[in-house]
C-alpha cells in the first residue's frame, strides 16, 4: 500500500520498512537503497532468537545499488543474504568497521565494500550518506548512525543506540523529513521513552520507530512510544509501519 504524506516537493522518495530495523530508499534518480536488511532466520541459527515476523521478500528479487549495514550483528548485517545480494554487479556497500571481518569470513569482494566510521561522508548513487554517532556499547565501538541526504531530503537513522541527548540536538539533523531509530529498549538501545524524548528533540517531519516485535528475545512495544510522546506533547507527525508497507516523503 502507498500512502502519500504532504511534501513541499513535488517528486518523493518512497520509504519501504522490511521489518526489524531494515529498510528500502529509493529515489527519482531510480537508486535504491537497502539499510540494515535482515531477510533470513539466521539469528536463530546463530544465537537462537528465532523470527517471529513473516519473510517478505527473498534476496534474490531485489536489485539494490546500495546496501548500508549500520553495524555486524546479524539483524543489521545479514550472513544469509549479504552475499546473495552483493552478487548483483552494481551493488555496492557501506558499512561499519566491525562488518569487516564478517565480509571476510563470507569471501567477499572487497573492492564492492567501503567501510565507513563516524564524522565519514561518502557521496554515491547521487545520494549522500553521512556517518553519525551512536552508542551500541562497549562491544559493539564501530556502530553508526546515518543521515542520509537526496532528492532535497534528510533521512536520519539513528541505528542501534542508546539515549545522548547530544546525538539529537545537532542542527544539521533538526527538522529532518524522517526520523528512524529503535524502541525495544534491550541490547543498548533506546526504549519506548527514550525514543519519544529523541523525537522531541530531533523535531522531525515524520518520526517511525522500528527494532521490535522481530524476536521475542528484544521487546519493543509501540504503543508506549505513542502514549510517550503524547505525555511530553511533541509536535511531531509519526507513523507506525508495518512490515511491508510503503510511505513516501
Amino acid at each position: 500500500m502507498l500512502k502519500n504524506l504532504d511534501t513541499e516537493f513535488t517528486t518523493p522518495v518512497f520509504v519501504t520498512f522490511m521489518g526489524q530495523a531494515g529498510f528500502l530508499f529509493r529515489f527519482s534518480n531510480g537508486t535504491v537503497v537497502g539499510v540494515d536488511l535482515y531477510l533470513s532466520d539466521c539469528c536463530y541459527r546463530y544465537v537462537g532468537f528465532k523470527r517471529l515476523m513473516p519473510y517478505l521478500v527473498d534476496p534474490r528479487e531485489l536489485s539494490l545499488d546500495l546496501l548500508i549495514c549500520t553495524h555486524a550483528h546479524y539483524d543489521h548485517f545479514d550472513p544469509d543474504s549479504v552475499p546473495v545480494l552483493l552478487s548483483e554487479p552494481k551493488t555496492q556497500m557501506l558499512a561499519a568497521y566491525d562488518v569487516k571481518e564478517e565480509a571476510a569470513r563470507l569471501g567477499l569482494e572487497e573492492k564492492k565494500i567501503r567501510y565507513i566510521k563516524e564524522r565519514d561522508i561518502v557521496g554515491t548513487c547521487g545520494i549522500t550518506v553521512e556517518a553519525l554517532p551512536c552508542d551500541h556499547g562497549e562491544d559493539t565501538p564501530h556502530a553508526v548512525g546515518l543521515l542520509i541526504k537526496g532528492d532535497g531530503r534528510r533521512i536520519v537513522i539513528a541505528g542501534d543506540t542508546s539515549f545522548h541527548e547530544e546525538y539529537f540536538t545537532s542542527e544539521k539533523l533538526k527538522g529532518a523529513d524522517l526520523f528512524i531509530f529503535p524502541i525495544n529498549g534491550a541490547y543498548g538501545n533506546l526504549n519506548e521513552e527514550e525514543g519519544a524524548r529523541a523525537v522531541g528533540l530531533l523535531e522531525p517531519k515524520l518520526a517511525v520507530p522500528c527494532h521490535y516485535w522481530n524476536f521475542a528475545e528484544h521487546g519493543g512495544n509501540p504503543a508506549l512510544f505513542v502514549d510517550a510522546l503524547a505525555e511530553l506533547g511533541g509536535t511531531s507527525t509519526y507513523e507506525l509501519m508495518r512490515p511491508g508497507e510503503t510511505i513516501t516523503i
